[in-house]
């Protein structure tokens, strides 16, 4: 499938920083990213599909890793070992082990893996030729949450991180002929991780994207990007990356809906700067996803994307799209499938829910907690809605552990290198929900200056906590707010705050000249209790929040956009009120089974009288 970009600018992989036109030198630099992070537009290259059914072994005890002293056992499974003769003693087999799907959470694939947390071995045998003007690479949609890769026995490396791609070169690893591919993936909950071990959505292990054998040729194009230039209408700048021993080679690049083409010699370092005026583009919203096909070739590689281009500001109090303010009428999501649980990852299930945000007269989502898979982002811009991208910096991590930011930042730097180049992506989030402290400030300032430094093209935000001035007057005085170009609220009133009504003598205020997003707001209801508006748990109680959050919501006149809590139940260890949640977080709109509640009908019908009013 081919991709799409934004406004944008290309980030050399090799850690040279690309030089922007003198015009937009201040507003479009960017520092380098890390070497190690995987291509981009891995649906545009030539790619053998891994997924399928793996080999598993479940390892609470990390047996195959660890002896019994401790020390990592060199004869471990990563061998994939198997008995010369009888008489040898193998205290494990991955031909006779149970199977698992990948992609795939673990959790709903066994009943008695529903609520494990640990190590799981995945084993994947595939065939290969070498070939000598061929590069290998293995590349990793995501696992959760900490993998350790091997290939016939050679430790790879390593990823943490449960939600980001990876990639491994092995050119001069891979054999002809039958090769083993073994995965330790271990999705354990520990108090220094990004996210922490206590969270509201469920810990699904194991290799839940897409895995990937992808060829390149020996110099291959390994990062692009095309951007509407800042300031001059129908001009288009952007980068192309080579990688490889020749990298002084002649790229071209030609927009074929417009009829447009260009060649340019890359220089030393493999950068070839693209730069062409006067083109008549159309600019991506949600009204006009518009997509431009492009194709990118050099030498003997080539690959072809699709590319929307648009401008996401801030100015003053507004969020401006192509110049024009916007206001976000949105809904939460969690990376859950629309049917039943389970992690999602498929163009289905992504377009499954984003249809229902769309029937709900939605132009935007807010992918919550964490980076969602690329499906979603793909279908979100072929669908034209507005994403808030966020990375997992969630309730009380340990903001004063160096190590801790080291994981947040590759993070987001992993997110931002995946999804910089997607028009759909307004704004990124460093954080949700957490509580005020010298050293939590210092943590997401920086995050914040890493996130302006690796793309300057889009605002930067973060959901914060509500904090009352006094009995009726919320105030956003959160000293992150300062550093934030958009501010984000979670706020619950009529569910952990006072009844429905309260929402009705609430005022909002803020000290920052700048935009908000409600965040999130709602109630739990499940889907066909029924009883007076009063009563919790059911969808008229749930309703009544909604009727009442959005009368309030029309008086703040700083709000720019809103993104209720939640689209769809969710799984949720924390939810156990028996009969009722169960394992469930009810604030969906949709149950778990896609049943609309009462609350869907009001949210669509304030966002219909928005829309109609051109808000």
């Amino acid at each position: 499938m081919l991709r799409t970009t934004s406004m944008i600018v290309f980030v050399l992989i090799g850690g040279v920083i690309a030089s922007p036109s003198a015009s937009a030198q201040n507003k479009a630099s960017m520092s380098p990213l890390p070497d190690t992070l995987p291509m981009i537009n891995v649906d545009g290259r030539h790619a053998v599909s891994l997924d399928g059914e793996w080999r598993a072994i479940i390892d609470p005890y990390e047996t195959g890793y660890q002896d019994y002293r401790g020390n990592i056992d060199h004869d471990g499974f990563f061998r994939d070992a198997t008995p010369k003769d009888k008489s040898d003693r193998i205290e494990y087999a991955f031909d006779t082990a149970g199977t698992l799907n990948v992609p795939g959470d673990w959790n709903t694939q066994r009943p008695e893996l529903f609520y494990y947390e640990g190590t799981i071995w995945y084993r994947r045998k595939f065939d290969y030729t070498r070939k000598v003007d061929k590069r290998a690479f293995l590349y990793f949609g995501a696992a959760n949450y900490d993998a350790r890769v091997y290939l016939n026995g050679e430790e790879l490396g390593r990823h943490v991180g449960g939600f980001t791609p990876f990639q491994f070169e092995i050119t001069n690893t891979v054999k002809d002929g039958e090769n083993s591919l073994v995965v330790k993936v271990d999705n354990s909950r520990h108090s220094d991780a990004v996210p922490m071990n206590v969270t509201d959505w469920w810990n699904y292990g194991g290799l839940t994207r897409s895995v990937l054998l992808i060829e390149t040729p020996m110099t291959f194009i390994r990062d692009y990007a095309l951007y509407l230039h800042p300031d001059r209408d129908g001009a288009i700048e952007g980068w192309v990356q080579l990688d490889g021993p020749d990298r002084r080679q002649v790229v071209s690049v030609h927009l074929v809906d417009v009829g447009s083409g260009m060649a340019i010699k890359a220089n030393m370092f493999g950068r070839a700067k693209i730069h062409r005026g006067g083109l008549a583009i159309q600019r991506w919203s949600p009204e006009n996803p518009r997509q431009y096909q492009v194709w990118i070739r050099s030498g003997e590689d080539s690959v072809e994307e699709k590319i929307g281009f648009r401008r996401i500001e801030v100015k003053g109090r507004d969020i401006l799209l192509n110049g024009k303010p916007i206001f976000l009428r949105g809904i939460c999501l969690h990376e859950e499938r629309p049917a039943g649980d389970g992690r999602a990852f498929n163009a289905e299930h992504a377009e499954t829910q984003l249809a229902w945000a769309k029937e709900l007269n939605c132009n935007f989502v807010r992918l919550a907690h964490y980076p969602h898979n690329d499906a979603m982002i793909r279908a979100a811009e072929r669908m034209g809605l507005l994403v808030w991208a966020e990375i997992p910096v969630y309730w009380g991590i340990e903001f004063d552990n160096e190590d801790v930011y080291a994981n947040a930042e590759r993070q987001l730097s992993e997110t931002i290198a995946r999804d910089r180049n997607r028009a759909c992506v307004a704004m990124w989030s460093v954080a949700n929900e957490t509580p005020l402290s010298d050293a939590r400030l210092a943590f997401l300032r920086r995050l914040i200056d890493a996130a302006h430094r690796l793309d300057p093209s889009r605002p930067v935000t973060a959901a914060l906590e509500v904090h009352y001035r006094d009995a009726n007057t919320i105030e956003i005085n959160d000293p992150l707010g300062a550093y934030l170009d958009i501010l984000g609220c979670n706020e619950y009133i009529g569910w952990y705050d006072g009844a429905p009504a309260k929402a009705d003598g609430i005022t909002w205020t803020t000290p920052y000249n700048k935009p908000l997003v409600i965040s999130e707001f709602g109630a739990g209801a499940k889907f066909g209790r029924h009883g007076d508006a009063d009563a919790r748990w059911t969808e008229e109680y749930q309703a009544d929040v909604f009727l009442h959050q959005t009368q309030m919501l029309d008086r703040i006149d700083f709000l720019r956009g809103v993104s209720p809590w939640i689209l769809k139940d969710f799984r949720s260890p924390r939810r156990l009120l028996p009969e009722i949640q169960d394992n469930w977080n009810r604030k969906g709109l949709v149950s778990e089974k896609g049943e609309r509640k009462k609350a869907f009908n009001v949210l669509k019908e304030w966002y219909a009288e928005r829309r109609k009013a051109g808000k």
